[in-house]
């Protein structure tokens, strides 16, 4: 993550996150992590958090005034309509079954009660994907992509349960002024390179920065925001705002 501290954008995707939530009343964050949204963030209402890891949960914990469950996304322990809010914030991509989740999403929030999804781009750091011949790794995928959720299929299978669908994207780049932070990311996402792998990839990294001035690294994060209908929650078009 210390890689994202390169970003160009001088608002921070926590901040910019924080304006466009639902915050209010009865909010979950469902996949919650270490819960460094609510340090960042002020909630105005009752929190709960949870994740299916217990090490998350433990780290969750910390976050004040926080009630926090372990469970799976897709078996929510929740009756349907308790809440006003939720949020799933770049954890989609890694389940199983994302359009289960999406049904448990549906059912827990009332009627009107809004869903907040953050996803990322099909091109999403492809640049550091693009190291990968350089380190004799052609296949590199440095994405934590466990499925097809992108920022470019998610609108629609929101809308299949959701209704008032709007997409808007964070606008932001990494401008990274040495090898070293990013051989460090590929390296916490892939394992450890050998010396001759660090060795060319420490190369590409710096004649792109020789030539540029930096090593730059696109970001295709996007919200992805929602109703719960009145009844049963019927398909919509997603509509996308600049």
């Amino acid at each position: 993550m210390a890689l994202h501290s390169y970003g160009t954008n001088p608002q921070s995707w926590f901040a910019w996150l924080g304006e466009r939530l639902p915050l209010g009343g009865d909010v979950l964050e469902v996949g919650a992590g270490t819960g460094e949204l609510w340090h960042r963030v002020s909630h105005r209402g009752r929190l709960t958090l949870t994740d299916f890891s217990p090490a998350m949960c433990e780290r969750l914990r910390e976050v004040p005034d926080a009630r926090v469950l372990r469970c799976d996304a897709t078996h929510l322990p929740f009756r349907a309509g308790v809440t006003d809010a939720v949020i799933a914030n770049c954890m989609l991509y890694h389940l199983d079954d994302p359009d289960a989740a999406l049904r448990e999403f549906a059912r827990v929030l009332r009627p009107g009660g809004r869903l907040a999804v953050a996803v990322n781009g099909r091109d999403h750091m492809v640049e550091l994907d693009a190291l990968g011949p350089a380190i004799g790794r052609p296949g590199l995928a440095v994405g934590l992509h466990q499925n097809d959720v992108t920022a470019e299929t998610t609108p629609a299978r929101v809308a299949a349960h959701f209704t008032d669908v709007t997409v808007e994207r964070y606008p932001d780049e990494l401008a990274v002024p040495a090898a070293e932070p990013i051989l460090a990311y590929i390296t916490s996402m892939i394992g450890p390179l050998t010396a001759a792998q660090e060795s060319a990839g420490r190369a590409a990294v710096e004649a792109r920065i020789d030539a540029e001035g930096a090593f730059r690294v696109r970001k295709h994060t996007v919200l992805i925001s929602a109703t719960r209908g009145p009844n049963r929650p019927g398909r919509r078009h997603a509509r996308r705002r600049a």
